[in-house]
């Protein structure tokens, strides 16, 4: 209880001190026959440029918004997710009808199938045709709503590219829908699964075979992860859920972490420069988004080479940062690197030499690239 309280307690500072935009708008249903009051959190410097947006959608709105439009803007204040729409639908005094399935074939009837079409045919298109919304959908849902959100993935498309299911109150079938059509999924698609120790025996029970099924499938294309939550409650189990879902869900747009370099980089059978270049490209292809190269990146990578004395990697190296950062030092040194390692000092002389007209950057200074042109001059007597 004591963390979900200061969690509360951030939460409401980050909204006090953030500049994101908080709207409430209210849509006329022709699917419902009724109005539906949704809330749109637009990032931070939406109306200063014209990019494009992932959405992320969260029903429960009434409760749940907060909780995700807080941890959206606070992941990707520090770049550890890219900058999002969040709109959530609330639903209060309407979630058991508008998550209505038939005990027949667990899938939505009447004011669930309803429910269903305003969020894709109705919803979504709104916020596409006043909003600048990207390729990248998430869909959040908790307890009733966590089951209904996998309704998109039997869809031949389905509508949503990442899901995040908190303690969902399955329907029957809906543990044998999901394995088949996760196990069969042809592009790139992230499913996050939580429950608590504390939820009910039902929820416990069909979460734990849906787990079983779901960690069991062989498919490149599926990004899986399942928590079990200790000591929280059905209720509080978001607050925990959430902030884990948006790493897993962002990971490879989080900047290298020293374990990634560690496990994974230092152990790599390609080059690390090939790896850094396939990390951003799965940036642009999922996200839609063309992220400058981090200078953290950068680091990494020329730290991976000179740790395993792959030296002819910063000639690639020294291309891609001079397209990244063109005015400073960064490309000019790994080039230079790369000349005066795999035997060329004379040309590695001279491009430290050249380096003294652009600026300093990441702890790389014009005395350091003069300092190694001497040392070069000195040792073989230019």
């Amino acid at each position: 209880m004591k963390k979900t309280l200061i969690f509360f307690l951030i939460l409401s500072l980050v909204f006090k001190i953030s500049d994101a935009q908080v709207k409430y708008e209210t849509i006329q249903s022709s699917k419902l026959g009724e109005d539906r009051e949704i809330k749109i959190q637009l990032p931070r410097g939406y109306n200063n440029n014209d990019a494009t947006y992932p959405i992320i959608l969260v029903l429960d709105g009434d409760y749940l918004f907060e909780a995700v439009a807080g941890n959206v803007d606070y992941y990707s204040y520090w770049e550890d997710m890219p900058r999002s729409i969040v709109v959530g639908v609330n639903q209060i005094d309407k979630r058991f009808d508008d998550c209505l399935y038939s005990e027949q074939n667990s899938l939505p009837v009447e004011t669930g199938a309803a429910f269903f079409e305003f969020l894709g045919l109705e919803l979504m298109p709104y916020m596409e045709k006043n909003y600048r919304v990207g390729n990248f959908r998430v869909a959040v849902g908790h307890g009733e709503t966590a089951n209904f959100i996998n309704y998109y993935l039997l869809k031949p498309q389905p509508l949503f590219q990442a899901y995040i299911a908190i303690s969902p109150e399955l329907a029957p079938n809906m543990i044998d829908y999901l394995p088949e059509v996760l196990g069969k999924v042809q592009s790139k698609l992230f499913y996050y699964l939580a429950n608590t120790n504390n939820d009910s025996k039902s929820i416990l029970e069909m979460t734990g075979a849906l787990n079983t099924d779901l960690k069991a499938i062989e498919n490149e294309n599926l990004v899986y992860k399942f928590d079990n939550f200790e000591g929280t409650s059905h209720y509080s189990v978001p607050t925990h859920a959430i902030p884990n879902a948006i790493e897993n869900i962002f990971q490879v747009f989080q900047p290298i972490s020293k374990k990634e370099y560690k496990d994974v980089i230092l152990e790599l059978e390609i080059s690390p420069v090939l790896y850094l270049q396939e990390k951003y490209q799965a940036i642009s292809d999922l996200f839609g988004i063309d992220k400058k190269v981090l200078l953290n990146d950068f680091k990494a990578i020329s730290a991976a080479i000179e740790k395993n004395e792959l030296f002819e990697y910063y000639e690639e190296l020294g291309k891609m940062a001079r397209k990244a950062y063109p005015e400073t030092l960064l490309g000019t040194y790994y080039i230079a690197r790369f000349y005066e390692e795999t035997g060329e000092p004379k040309k590695a002389m001279r491009t430290y030499q050249s380096a003294y007209t652009l600026e300093e950057i990441a702890g790389l200074t014009k005395d350091l690239m003069l300092e190694k042109a001497d040392l070069i001059k000195s040792d073989f007597g230019y």
